[in-house]
């Protein structure tokens, strides 16, 4: 470390190509020189104190990393963004942007819009020519700030070097609103009052202050008329957007147009917003020089974590600063391979991994299990659309059993209504019965999720693969009542390993499944987008000869 101080440069004017100016932090070292550049744009606020924005998160932080202001004095932390205490000094100049509409930013609030992207564009080209920078500008942050990486990277900035996505999702239909078709009206429809409309600009009524003025963290006052009309509805933009149509193709990145180097990382308990993305992101994109790091624990605390800010550093100084540092030597996938009771780092050099045995789990309705013989009779199993389901289990495993990479299940299913939402969910029991319930990105979680809606069956052909489908949403197919149809469903990938005497539980459901007295947070309850006409009946899945339905599973030998 070479040891720079600080010198700090608040609500800095960054002019954007309509005119506008956004406001932003700039942490420089308080030396002469060019250094290179870390930004962050996003809507959370670039003054609003971790501790104060998020309490609970940060309470949860410090029992896990009660070292996070050791070295640092913290006054700087901000939700999910880089301390800039740990990073300037090693000679880097943090920019943090309030994004258009929000904190000190004017402008009309619009999340993840072609705007909003365009404007971190323009950010970016302007900190590249600054006389503090060498003119190389990488991007890091996690979950939003995440997703404004892989917007912005496909717009393909001259002065952006590198990116570095942390726990975010990339695709907006498939990972955002609508799993498997499937409206996720719970985490947006409150994320929007929770986290983003507190931080608008203008707004008086915020409970955000500046630690360093106590002053608003939101600028002058806007009358709430005014302010109204100055934001998207973006929970009304959902709901008017079923299918996957000219509107998501404007938020969601053209993969083929990013090529700066990647490092990107997600989370195995990120089900239904920290994982998908970080993978198919890293996956799809154009990029020669990609790596991909997936890790256990709490979305917030992976990112602040000595061990991770070390890996985000090598990555960096090797892009930005071109340190022959060994970055570029080292495998292409970073794995922690998950059991009940932790996990283990490992390397790989593809996903899915080319030495995987993938193995089918036949459903059996009769007996209610998963096997690898396939049943010899057919059979079918009736379930309540709106119970708790069907489970189907494994025998216990014999011997330590590793899964790790992407799942699907096929079902044969019909249903007494027009339309069947599946909700598949991978789950874990102990030899003693116990349920093993995992540490989540942002909830409690279990082994894996996966969900579809019947009317969304039909698969892109082009974007496929035998391990995992790739739904359209282009068109909606109603089911006739009590006819059979396949579903190919996509589970979301994972890594566990089973113990002698585990089990797993694959339970089919037409609702959420969430825990005896932990409710879920990525939930699916929108009245417009479930109609009790259209899916309040009887479900049944169909096993045996000519329908064998099952689960494929990566097995690694």
């Amino acid at each position: 470390m070479s040891g720079f101080g600080l010198t700090v440069e608040k609500h800095v004017a960054i002019p954007v190509s309509d005119g506008l100016q956004l406001r932003a932090n700039v942490f420089r070292p308080d030396a002469p020189g060019r250094f290179p550049v870390i930004m962050t744009m996003g809507s959370y606020g670039k003054d609003v104190h971790f501790a104060d924005g998020y309490p609970m998160p940060w309470k949860a932080l410090l029992e896990v990393y009660p070292g996070i202001c050791d070295g640092s004095s913290g006054r700087w932390l901000r939700w999910e963004v880089a301390d800039p205490e740990r990073w300037v000094p090693d000679g880097y100049v943090l920019v943090v942007v309030d994004s258009r509409g929000s904190g000190m930013s004017p402008g009309y609030l619009d999340p993840f819009s072609p705007r909003e992207t365009q404007d971190y564009h323009d950010a970016i080209e302007w900190a590249g020519v600054q006389d503090w920078s060498n003119g190389k500008v990488g991007l890091l942050g996690i979950s939003y700030l995440s997703i404004k990486q892989w917007q912005v990277a496909a717009l393909q900035p001259p002065h952006l070097k590198a990116i570095c996505p942390w726990e975010g999702c990339c695709d907006i239909y498939r990972e955002w609103s609508h799993h498997g078709g499937i409206l996720a009206e719970q985490f947006p429809t409150e994320w929007i009052p929770r986290q983003v409309l507190p931080n608008q600009h203008g707004n008086a009524a915020t409970h955000h202050k500046d630690r360093d003025t106590g002053e608003r963290t939101t600028g002058p006052a806007i009358p709430e008329a005014i302010l109204a009309g100055s934001r998207a509805d973006h929970p009304a933009d959902l709901l008017r957007h079923p299918l996957e149509d000219e509107w998501y193709r404007q938020r969601t990145p053209r993969f083929d147009r990013i090529e700066v180097p990647l490092l990107s990382a997600g989370n195995w308990g990120g089900l239904g917003l920290h994982l998908r993305g970080n993978i198919e992101g890293w996956d799809r994109a154009a990029s020669k020089e990609k790596w991909l790091s997936i890790h256990i624990g709490t979305h917030f605390e992976s990112f602040y974590l000595p061990r991770y800010i070390e890996m985000q550093k090598k990555f960096f100084a090797h892009y930005l600063k071109d340190e022959a540092n060994g970055w570029s030597d080292q495998p292409p996938i970073r794995l922690e391979i998950r059991g009940p009771h932790g996990a283990t780092e490992r390397a790989e050099q593809e996903w899915p991994l080319a030495r995987t045995q993938w193995t089918k789990l036949y459903f059996d309705a009769g007996q209610r299990t998963l096997s690898p013989a396939a049943p010899k009779a057919e059979i079918e199993v009736s379930y309540d659309t709106q119970g708790e389901g069907i489970d189907f289990t494994t025998a216990p495993f014999a011997s330590e059993t590793e899964f790790t990479g992407p799942l699907m299940a096929r079902l044969w299913v019909s249903s007494s209504t027009a339309d069947l939402d599946i909700f598949a969910t991978l789950r874990m029991f102990d030899p003693e019965g116990k349920e093993v319930i995992f540490t989540g990105a942002s909830e409690k979680v279990p082994v894996t999720r996966g969900w579809l809606r019947a009317s969304h069956r039909k698969l892109d052909p082009a974007l496929s693969r035998p391990d995992r489908p790739w739904h359209a949403h282009d068109e909606i197919q109603k089911l006739t009542p009590r006819k059979v149809y396949a579903l190919d469903v996509e589970i979301w990938p994972t890594s566990i390993v089973c113990l002698p005497g585990y089990r797993l539980m694959l339970t089919i459901a037409g609702k959420d499944f969430q825990f005896p007295g932990l409710p879920g947070r990525m939930t699916h309850n929108h009245p417009q987008d479930r109609r009790p006409e259209e899916f309040h009946g009887t479900g049944r899945i169909v096993s045996g000869p000519g329908h064998e339905s099952y689960l494929l599973m990566p097995l690694i030998p």
